[in-house]
């Protein structure tokens, strides 16, 4: 009988690890909490257009870095972004930064987006959005915004790959060379992006 009840709470404690798990994620945009300032770059795993894993700090690897978090190929203010970034990249590079671009799309959606912008920089996936979640950029999407979107044609578990209905706030992150945060730019409303001017003061 004693084992029977352990088994029973053991159950119900791993039934509500979902529950807890969602909890923790914001349910609004406005409510992200984006690492700060000085703070190192989380360990997290991406995945390149091919699919192959790769840790962030490797990809890092001790080189300075422009960090950006997009919706997903399937948004245009995002893509707008991504090609703005592609003009001044060869500026980005001549101050000793690459660019990391991260999106919640699955690798073959990264490929898509890839090939139908001609970007010089790497796209990598965040299908989890585990990497969001450690920047603390992601946020649920709830069911009229989810409705919208269909409405539009765009479904996000196609684009993920997943059904946790996430997004990250988009956002930029420069990283300096032992990696810590030297500047963040996030903003709720994703129509608002950090302009090509200001990132070039920030970086230098």
């Amino acid at each position: 009988m004693k084992c029977e009840k352990i088994l029973i709470l053991a159950l119900g404690l791993i039934a509500s690890l979902p529950l807890v798990a969602s909890a923790s994620v914001p349910l609004s945009a406005t409510e992200v909490n984006p690492i700060e300032v000085g703070s190192t770059v989380p360990e997290a795993t991406l995945y390149s257009a091919e699919g192959e894993s790769i840790e962030l700090s490797e990809l890092l690897s001790g080189q300075a870095a422009v960090i950006v978090f997009y919706r997903g190929g399937w948004c245009p203010y995002c893509t707008r972004h991504l090609s703005a970034l592609a003009e001044i990249e060869s500026k980005i590079r001549s101050q000793g930064y690459r660019i990391i671009a991260i999106s919640p799309d699955r690798p073959e959606k990264i490929v898509e987006t890839g090939e139908s912008d001609d970007f010089g920089y790497e796209l990598y996936s965040d299908s989890s959005m585990e990497v969001a979640m450690a920047f603390g950029l992601a946020f649920q999407l709830d069911a009229p915004t989810l409705e919208k979107l269909d409405g539009y044609g765009i479904d996000v578990e196609a684009a993920s790959g997943q059904d946790h209905h996430l997004l990250p706030v988009p956002a930029v992150f420069v990283v300096d060379q032992s990696g810590l945060v030297s500047f963040r730019y996030h903003n709720p409303d994703y129509r608002e992006r950090l302009t090509s001017e200001a990132l070039m003061k920030a970086i230098r």
